[in-house]
Order: C-alpha cells, then sequence, then structure tokens
C-alpha cells in the first residue's frame, strides 16, 4: 500500500493512521527521512494490500448522507448514513479500511471497521434512529445489518472516498 503524504502530516502520525509500527513503516521505506516528510512524497505502509487491486470501492456523501459501494466502478448498492455533528465533523478525502472488529459494542452496533484516520471508522449503532442525521463524533454510522452486510463484501484495504 502506497501513501501520499498531506500538508501538515508527520511520519508518527501517518504510523497512528495506519496502526502500523513507525519501525516497519521506516523499514518499509530505505532512505527516508522521518522528521522531513513532503507533499506528495510516496510512503509504503506495509502489511496492507495495494488498493489498485481490489475491484471495490466505498464513496461517502456527508451532505446527501448516504454511502456507496461500487464493484469495478459499478454501482452495487447505497445505504443510508448518520454522520459528524457540528464540531465533530466527519473527515474529508481518501482512506482506506484497514481492520474489522466484530461486535465492539456499545454506541458502535455490532460492526466496526477502522480508517486510516485514527479515531473514525464504519461502525454499526445501538441507536437506528439516528440514520440519517449529523450526530456521531465523525464517524460514519450505518443499521447494523447494513455494516454486517457491508464488512461481509469488502476486503481490507478497501477505498473509501468521503466528500460533502
Amino acid at each position: 500500500m502506497i501513501h501520499t503524504v498531506k500538508a501538515g502530516e508527520t511520519l508518527s502520525q501517518i504510523s497512528q493512521d495506519y496502526r502500523t509500527p513507525l519501525a516497519s513503516i521506516i523499514a518499509a521505506n530505505p532512505g527516508i527521512q522521518p522528521d522531513s516528510l513532503f507533499i506528495g512524497q510516496q510512503i509504503v505502509i506495509p502489511g496492507l494490500p495495494d488498493p489498485d487491486t481490489i475491484p471495490y470501492r466505498i464513496e461517502i456523501s456527508t451532505d446527501n448522507r448516504w454511502l456507496r459501494l461500487y464493484r469495478n466502478n459499478t454501482l452495487q448498492k447505497q445505504y443510508p448514513i448518520a454522520v459528524g455533528r457540528m464540531l465533530h465533523e466527519t473527515p474529508v478525502g481518501s482512506f482506506i479500511i484497514i481492520n474489522k472488529a466484530p461486535n465492539p459494542g456499545g454506541p458502535f452496533g455490532t460492526m466496526w471497521m477502522s480508517l486510516s484516520k485514527e479515531h473514525y471508522g464504519i461502525h454499526g449503532t445501538n441507536d437506528p434512529s439516528s440514520i440519517g442525521h449529523a450526530v456521531s463524533r465523525g464517524c460514519i454510522r450505518m443499521q447494523n445489518q447494513d455494516v454486517e452486510e457491508l464488512a461481509s463484501i469488502v476486503p481490507i484495504g478497501t477505498e473509501v472516498v468521503i466528500h460533502p
């Protein structure tokens, strides 16, 4: 997996976002200068598949409150979602799913899928009436049966593009 450095990112933060040890990232990138990254720099993230080898892609619209699943650029399904509330907006950008955790409990419902941005994910809910609203702390919230279905389809490494 290749990560492209964005403004303000540090190697330490990239390591945290991908839940990959800093030493592993340094080892996978000979000659990298951890204290002098530059915008657009390509960094190998070891242990994750190349997203270009995965036929699935997820697109999320925070304004329209939907999540769309594509396979080979063909729309497969659209799901209703809840998004981040004021002061806890859902982050915009391109991420990947880096892990899945069934039955995380509490407000996360029956499935959690971590994004390559620390503290953010796509998850179920213990409050189904929240779907369609801006109520979360930035995560993408889905009906439990929907997130379980999605998690059963998409592999680790699936690209997730979030936009307004």
